[in-house]
Formats: C-alpha cells, sequence, structure tokens
C-alpha cells in the first residue's frame, strides 16, 4: 500500500506534537490491539459468546447523539459521520500506523481483515459508554490486562493517537473541527492511561501468557475436538470465564474459547472447539493439533459466572459448543456440594450436534438437583429460547445463555418476556449486540 496522505500536519494532528504521552512506561497494548478482546469466545464457529465482559444488567440500547457530555455527544457525532466509510477509516489508520511506525507491524497478525473490524467496534464501544465511567473503566481495564500478551508498550500510545486522529481528519472532514479533535484526544487520552495502569498492575501478578501442553485431543464429530491442555504454570479462573488462545500454526492471531470444567485440582484446562469454513485457529485445533503440541492461553475473562452468595436456581441456555461454560458452572456447584435447582436447555440443530449430552446426562444422574433438556431444531420446529417459554416460571432463577449471538438475543428477549428481571440475566455478549447488531 502506498504512503497515505494527511492535510492534519506532520503528525496527523491539526496542531501537531505528540499530544499522547501517557504517565508511566510499562508492558501495555496499544488501541488498536484494544480491538481484539470484544471478539468471540469460540469467535470462528459463532457459538460462544463475546469478549466484552459487561453483564446484561450493564447493557443499555445505543444512545442518540444528542445525550451525555459535550464530549460524548462530538465523539458519537463523529462515530456516526464514518459510519458508512468505516472499512476505510481503519485501513487509512493501519496505513499510517504501518508506514509511519514499521516497528509495530510485527505486533500484528499478517491478515488484518478481522483487525480492522475490531478496531472500530472498541471504538464504537469506548464511544458508547464515555459517560458511565464504572462500565467503561472495567471494560479498558479487561483490555488492558488481556492485552499484555502482544508484547506491547505504553510508548507506542501516542503512535496510534497520532494516527487515529489522522485518519479521523481525512474521513469525518465534513464535521470535524478543533472542538472534535480535542473531545477525541482527551478521549483517547483517558482511554489509553487507563489501559496503561490496568496492565501495569496485572503485571506484578500475573504472566502475559502461559505457555500449555495439549495433553489429549478427542474428536467428538468431524468438527468438534475437545481439548485439555497444561499449563506451565498454575492458571488461576473462574468456571463460567474463558480465555483466548494463540496457535503455533497462526502466530498473533487469537481467539476466544470458554473453559469447559471447573477448576481441577490437577491444574488442567478443558475447551470445546468447533472448526468452521476460513477458521484459521479452529481448524488448526480441530484438525491438527495432537497432544504435545502446545498454545499459549491470555488471562481468564469473563463476568458469567455463578453467584454462590445465593440460593436460587440457575436457568441455563447452551446452544451448540455454549454448552461448554455451562458444564463447567454445573461442576462448579456440585463441587461446591450445593444442591440449588439447576435447569439446563441444550440447544443444537440435529442430533448429530449435541456431541457432548452424554457427559451432561451422566452428571445428572448422580445430581437430582439437575435438570437437563435438549432441544433439537429439526424434531422440535423451534429454536431454543422458545422451548424455554413451555416450563418454568423462572421469575425467580438466575438465568445464563451461551451460545450464537442470535440465540442470545433471542433469548434475552424470551426470557424478559416471561418474567426474568434483567438483573439476573447474565452472558458476555455486550459487544455483539451492541456494535455488530446482528
Amino acid at each position: 500500500m502506498d504512503a497515505p496522505t494527511t492535510t492534519s500536519g506532520e503528525n496527523g494532528m491539526s496542531g501537531g506534537g505528540n499530544w499522547f504521552t501517557p504517565r508511566r512506561t510499562s508492558s501495555a497494548p496499544t488501541a488498536s490491539q484494544a480491538a481484539d478482546t470484544p471478539a468471540p469466545r469460540s469467535s470462528e464457529d459463532g457459538s460462544a459468546v463475546v469478549a466484552a465482559s459487561l453483564p446484561e444488567s450493564q447493557q443499555r440500547s445505543v444512545p442518540t447523539t444528542q445525550e451525555g457530555s459535550r464530549d460524548a455527544i462530538l465523539i458519537r457525532r463523529t462515530m456516526a459521520e464514518i459510519g458508512p466509510v468505516a472499512h476505510k477509516v481503519t485501513s487509512y489508520f493501519y496505513a499510517l500506523l504501518f508506514v509511519r511506525h514499521p516497528d509495530l507491524r510485527s505486533l500484528f497478525p499478517a491478515a488484518m481483515d478481522a483487525q480492522r473490524d475490531r478496531l472500530l467496534k472498541a471504538l464504537l464501544t469506548a464511544a458508547e459508554y464515555l459517560d458511565d465511567t464504572s462500565v467503561l473503566v472495567d471494560y479498558l481495564q479487561n483490555l488492558g490486562r488481556g492485552h499484555r500478551k502482544y508484547g506491547t508498550r505504553a510508548e507506542h500510545y501516542p503512535a496510534v493517537g497520532e494516527c487515529l486522529i489522522g485518519a479521523l481528519t481525512k474521513y469525518a472532514a465534513a464535521v470535524w473541527n478543533p472542538e472534535i479533535e480535542a473531545a477525541w484526544v482527551r478521549a483517547y487520552t483517558t482511554i489509553s492511561q487507563v489501559m496503561i495502569d490496568a496492565a501495569a498492575a496485572d503485571e506484578l501478578r500475573a504472566p502475559a501468557w502461559w505457555q500449555a501442553e495439549i495433553v489429549t485431543h478427542e474428536l467428538r464429530t468431524s468438527d468438534i475436538a475437545i481439548l485439555t491442555v497444561r499449563p506451565n504454570q498454575p492458571y488461576p479462573f473462574l468456571a463460567g470465564q474463558y480465555t483466548s488462545v494463540e496457535t503455533p500454526w497462526w502466530p498473533r492471531v487469537w481467539r476466544h474459547y470458554s473453559f469447559a470444567s471447573a477448576p481441577r485440582s490437577d491444574g488442567m484446562l478443558t475447551f470445546h472447539v468447533k472448526a468452521v469454513p476460513a477458521g484459521w485457529v479452529s481448524n488448526a485445533l480441530v484438525h491438527h493439533a495432537r497432544p504435545g503440541d502446545v498454545v499459549r492461553l491470555g488471562p481468564p475473562v469473563g463476568s458469567m459466572t455463578v453467584d454462590h452468595s445465593t440460593d436460587r436456581g440457575l436457568l441455563c441456555l447452551g446452544g451448540g459448543t455454549g454448552i461448554a461454560p455451562i458444564k463447567a458452572m454445573v461442576e462448579d456447584i456440585a463441587e461446591r456440594g450445593e444442591r440449588r435447582t439447576v435447569e439446563v436447555f441444550y440447544g443444537a440443530r440435529t442430533d448429530h450436534d449435541l456431541y457432548d449430552i452424554d457427559t451432561m446426562l451422566r452428571i445428572q444422574q448422580t445430581h437430582p438437583w439437575l435438570s437437563v433438556r435438549a432441544v433439537i431444531d429439526q424434531q422440535t420446529n423451534h429454536q431454543l429460547p422458545d422451548a424455554v417459554r413451555a416450563y418454568g416460571p423462572w421469575h425467580e432463577y438466575d438465568a445464563y445463555l451461551s451460545g450464537p449471538p442470535g440465540m442470545i438475543r433471542r433469548g434475552v428477549d424470551t426470557l424478559r418476556d416471561i418474567g426474568v428481571p434483567s438483573n439476573r440475566i447474565r452472558h458476555d455478549s455486550m459487544e455483539t449486540l451492541l456494535v455488530v447488531g446482528g
């Protein structure tokens, strides 16, 4: 790609100079890589949820550009302006970044298509929650901690800010002015500092990534494998969470997968992976990985965990490989000796897709508080969320959803409609619902 040009000064900002200097230097992600975390767990097969880590109770519809603080209004106005040409904005941003700072190219995957999409999603998410400090800080801290694995440093942030402003200046020219630029500078400076601080704090207590050897590889169907891995050092996580995985076949390409078991005394971790067309990581893990191969794991993230402070029943909807975190939560309850009512609805298109039903039924046989129901689309002629209506009532249950984004959207609507309070509906798919919208 030819070197892009800019009309806003040598460094891509109308006033020139380096406006994005962080307070400290530490291992931390760049804002461009921050877009990697809002990606689905098991993201290549679309069957698990997104890593924005915001609970259902903190979600809301996208506001109009006339709501919120002045900076938030100006930033949303910019995002609305660049929406129709978003792909050009992100391509231009990366062109600026790699031409002006070629040393940063090695931090990114060879193929940049997915990375371009993730940058815009991250910006949209940050713009949406700019006035909601507690939600935004939690979101950004997760990004900062999660992206230490890229090996980036705090001093990369000025380069990213410079090129972001350069791209916005070019493609939001119809609305761009000094006031909007100042709003973006303030927002980006705050965003980057939160991420830098979170990464620095995390560096004191955890590695940037874990090496993990594949111990077992079981092909359950022609396109679904169950993998058990052994991390090279203790790996703390909670049932219901997920992590990012990088394989040796596709360096710097990370995908998110749920833990399919509760924490174990032997330290092993289990994942369910479905290979899909054009899924680089999923196909590598299903069709090429073998015992003895070593993968890398990012830190655990996710808020879809069991609330052990209550004895309320659990209503769990798992579609496809979305059954993995639900299985982990069931194991977590069993290991704690709790006798809470747990109702699991396991959805699939065909009998063949119920690849883990035997495991779930075995757990049910030894734990009378657990009920497992299979919902097969081709036999019932209705989808998983609709099947839940035939049972219940559910208004006193905590609800958990994990599966394809469409199933989660329909599931949330169904649960609300039948009286489940919104603050008891849990999943980690905020970014799919908010930004992708379908």
